[in-house]
């Protein structure tokens, strides 16, 4: 029977699936680190009082591509290019998503709209980060090799979410929440797409690389369509809903150094 901790555990064991794995990771997690600096350096003058809490969470992102490089020093291997259909903060992006490359490049102050944009993109693909750190934990934190690492990851996660939900509920309190509402649903029903395309490809990926059967990959298919049309309906809107986190001011203080990596 197939299962997610079987797969993970499958990918895990191999050099060169966890060589792809792990390059994918750290590619996408540098980026978010480029894109909050960027951002803190642009963010709009009003608004100023957010740049420390960006600049944190943009040193977080960094110190997480550190870490799963880091675990492939470990082993001995070096990153691999990123296939193009796995990145998935370039496809956000494309469909339209977040702040674009091209804007964070310019020496441009940012608006107060395009902070809010930012702020509510980060919490729909924060969710999908959290979601998905909280899995590993529950069935690698006690990995040997991947365990410490992962709970780190996790911890940050976690923090990143809850300053996202305490931000925006203090912009829609200061009259944005139409704007809040409007770009979480757009946001989320788009990251949910990218996220299937997204596992598809890494899925098909894999396979050739660990040599699966065409039932296996159909059922491991079959499965993230599965999930897909559960989001689709309704599994969405833990995606857009904000509340007030149990972590208040996550982001108040400097990144957590991770000497080891």
């Amino acid at each position: 029977m197939l299962t997610a901790k079987g797969l993970f555990q499958e990918i895990i064991d191999n050099d060169e699936s966890f060589r792809l794995f792990c390059s994918i990771a750290a590619s996408g997690e540098s980026q978010g680190g480029w894109e909050n600096a960027r951002i803190a350096a642009l963010v709009a003058p009003g608004m100023a009082e957010l740049t420390p809490k960006i600049v944190r969470h943009g040193a977080d992102e960094d110190k997480h591509g550190r870490i799963f490089r880091a675990l492939l020093r470990k082993r001995g291997l070096e990153p691999v290019p990123v296939p193009p259909d796995t990145d998935y903060t370039m496809l956000l992006e494309r469909r339209g998503i977040g702040l674009t490359h091209d804007k964070l490049r310019r020496d441009e102050r940012l608006t107060e709209e395009d902070v809010i944009v930012y702020l509510a993109h980060s919490r729909v693909t924060e969710q999908r980060a959290a979601d998905q750190m909280d899995m590993l934990v529950a069935y690698f934190g006690d990995h040997p090799e991947l365990g410490r690492a992962i709970r780190m990851i996790d911890d940050d996660e976690a923090n990143h979410l809850a300053y996202c939900h305490e931000e925006l509920l203090r912009l829609a309190r200061a009259g944005h929440g139409r704007l809040i509402q409007r770009t979480l649903r757009e946001s989320a029903l788009v990251e949910i797409r990218v996220h299937r395309d997204v596992s598809l490809a890494v899925m098909g990926h894999m396979g050739r690389v660990l040599g699966w059967s065409r039932p296996k990959a159909a059922v491991l298919a079959a499965g993230i369509h599965a999930v897909y049309a559960y989001e689709r309906a309704a599994g969405w809107h833990r995606m857009v809903g904000l509340r007030t986190p149990e972590r208040l001011d996550a982001l108040g203080g400097p990144a957590v150094p991770a000497p080891a990596y």
